[in-house]
């Protein structure tokens, strides 16, 4: 299949409002796509903004070989966020490193032509994840 053949297919898109800081944003993932994820303003910017990104992923996905699943009809719960245990989370953290590890992660984030935050929170993720593809920063 061709990836314009997987998007007409009726993939479980949630989109979450989500809390941050004075504001709110809406977070949007698809649950068969593991690491298939954005955010946006609004609901429709949020829409907007996952399905270029299922483009993409299902591209990177077909271009390495890699399976790509099929829309699933059970409840499963939503594989891009972990439980919070009530807890609302900013998803923002202050994070101090050596200036060698900052320097080698800058350098990996913009060969992958991706931001630097852009590229911790893919690294982070597949360290909390094993099941996630490590194949490409751009997922």
């Amino acid at each position: 299949m061709k990836a314009a053949e997987y998007l007409v297919l009726p993939y479980n898109i949630i989109i979450r409002q989500v809390k941050q800081g004075s504001g709110r944003r809406y977070f949007a993932a698809v649950r068969e796509m593991k690491g298939c994820a954005c955010e946006g303003a609004t609901i429709e910017e949020a829409y907007s903004n996952i399905r270029d990104e299922m483009e993409d992923w299902i591209e990177e996905k077909l271009e390495n070989g890699v399976e790509v699943p099929l829309p699933s009809e059970d409840e499963l719960p939503l594989e891009n966020e972990p439980p919070t245990g009530g807890k609302e989370f900013s998803g923002k953290i202050s994070l101090r490193m050596p200036k060698s590890l900052h320097a080698r992660l800058s350098a990996e984030a913009k060969t992958e032509a991706i931001s630097l935050n852009q590229y911790i929170v893919y690294k982070l993720s597949t360290l909390t994840n094993p099941r996630q593809s490590t194949t490409n920063a751009v997922e």
